[in-house]
């Protein structure tokens, strides 16, 4: 999750690939590999062998079949199968702490919590070696958790300690109106006016399953309030703070996207402007920040308030663009 998450992510993927000329007398396994972000050949082979992949909706039989013009192949990706946490001497930046919270600030490449491709080098692990008690708060494969943040999103965010704040904490997330969550992006081309809010409809994208879409007709809200911070090189791109009023996963990446202002750096949703594409290589993740977070303590009442500053990849592209 980009952002602060509710979806859940225990479904299976479901992909449906229809194939043409071009691709007609070549493997299924090849095909598939080649088309589904994130798919390997030997993982594809591994769904064949399980009876997860079919053609026509015959489960396909040999990693090898040949293709024809047509041909519908549907593939279901099931959910990472738990595995054992265990705790990691992962540094961490803690920002605050105490008996039913920990405020951390995450930097880039850091995974929230285990998933397919990623079984250890998370948050989580290194929070289970941070938080000696952590075990099991809220629940086995995701102790502590009650929000996250996309792998290459940086910025400050929170975990629970005790059952009782895990319980509080996510309550408040999903009430949405407790809770202040500001990101700062750097998004090329700038919006196409000083500030907004952009109200939509939300749901994965109805091609590529990985990716999600605000140009859908059927889903949950979306909402997300903006205000550009610095005009940036001539108003080839723009600083700017967002507000979640929802928390959908890769909600700002998207919602920015799909109104003609991708993040820079952003290569699932957008593609940087030419002149600065070796901006966007130099930074090498969607340049994205959670700035601020604050609510209520969840067991005090007690005001907190996180902030953190731009890390050093975002401020050396802000200097060059500046």
């Amino acid at each position: 999750m980009d952002e602060l998450s509710d979806d859940d992510d225990d479904e299976p993927e479901r992909y449906q690939l229809v194939v043409d000329a071009a691709r007609a007398g070549e493997r299924v396994d090849a095909v598939a590999a080649a088309l589904i972000a994130g798919l390997s050949r030997a993982a594809v082979q591994r769904l064949i062998d399980d009876g997860h992949v079919t053609i026509g909706g015959q489960p396909v039989k040999k990693p090898n079949q040949r293709l024809r013009a047509g041909d519908t192949i549907d593939v279901v990706v099931p959910p990472p199968v738990a595995v054992e946490l265990l705790p990691e001497a992962i540094p961490l930046v803690v920002v605050y702490e105490d008996a039913d919270l920990i405020a951390i600030d995450k930097p880039a490449g850091l995974v929230v919590h285990p998933a397919a491709g990623h079984p250890s080098g998370t948050l989580v692990n290194a929070l289970l070696h941070h938080c000696t008690d952590l075990g099991g708060i809220g629940g086995e494969l995701r102790p502590g958790i009650v929000h996250r943040l996309d792998r290459d999103t940086t910025g400050v965010m929170v975990a629970a300690k005790s059952e009782r704040a895990h319980a509080a904490l996510v309550a408040a997330f999903a009430d949405k109106t407790t809770i202040l969550r500001e990101y700062l992006a750097i998004a090329a081309p700038p919006p196409p006016a000083t500030s907004g809010t952009l109200t939509t409809l939300y749901n994965r994208h109805p091609v590529d399953r990985k990716r999600f879409s605000s140009k859908v007709a059927t889903g949950r809200p979306a909402i997300t309030h903006w205000t550009i911070e610095e005009r940036l090189r001539d108003d080839a791109a723009a600083l700017v703070r967002l507000r979640l009023a929802t928390g959908r996963t890769h909600q700002i990446r998207v919602h920015a996207s799909d109104h003609g202002w991708p993040l820079l750096g952003d290569v699932m949703y957008g593609r940087a402007p030419k002149p600065l594409v070796p901006l966007a290589k130099q930074l090498g993740r969607q340049a994205l920040h959670a700035a601020v977070l604050a609510f209520a303590h969840p067991v005090t009442g007690a005001p907190l308030r996180f902030e953190s500053q731009l890390p050093a990849d975002m401020l050396a592209v802000l200097e060059a663009l500046r």
